[in-house]
């Protein structure tokens, strides 16, 4: 099944100059770039693209509540807003890189290319693995989220809405690569 995708090399791949390692890895395993830009993240457009509900916000701040030790009685909710408060803010530090990427399941192989955001789970080979140190324990104690690198869309309905946020339909091209043959051939 051909599938597209959104990937955004967040500001920690853009200053540290990976990002055309970061796009080989796709490009390698077939993945066609049919979008690319770079931007200065606007506030409104990460505002949409971080939306969470209220129940997200108390779910993600009782773990952090519990993860701090903070007493019972703390609101879990603006704990929560405050996390997706410190990834709008910290997209924005540089330039990002938004990229639709298109393929056989390319939501599933990019997630899998990408590495779990769980910097401590993220294993030798995956981007996250090969170019992040970071732990959740150090990016509280920081007061900052944690440097994943990258965003990479966990499923086609999301992928969809989020392709609309960074890019109008006339950014995103249709073309056939040399290897689309080999790719996709089909046994007669």
């Amino acid at each position: 099944m051909i599938q597209q995708t959104l990937v955004l090399i967040k500001p920690d791949g853009v200053l540290r100059g990976i990002v055309g390692e970061i796009i080989q890895r796709f490009e390698k395993v077939g993945m066609k770039i049919v979008a690319i830009k770079m931007i200065q993240a606007p506030k409104e457009i990460l505002e949409q693209h971080y939306y969470k509900d209220e129940n997200w916000m108390k779910e993600k701040g009782e773990l952090y509540k519990e993860k701090l030790k903070l007493p019972k009685e703390t609101d879990p909710i603006p704990l929560g807003k405050n996390i997706v408060d410190g990834l709008i803010e910290d997209t924005q530090i540089s330039p990002i890189i938004a990229i639709v990427l298109e393929g056989h399941n390319a939501v599933k192989v990019v997630k899998k290319l990408t590495g779990p955001t769980n910097i401590e789970e993220a294993p030798p080979g995956t981007i996250r693995g090969d170019f992040s140190q970071d732990t959740f324990a150090l990016a509280n104690k920081s007061n900052r989220p944690i440097i994943t690198i990258i965003h990479a869309t966990d499923n086609p309905e999301v992928a969809s809405k989020e392709i609309g946020f960074w890019f109008s339909q006339s950014e995103i091209y249709s073309y056939k690569k040399p290897e689309d043959d080999l790719h996709y051939r089909v046994r007669k």
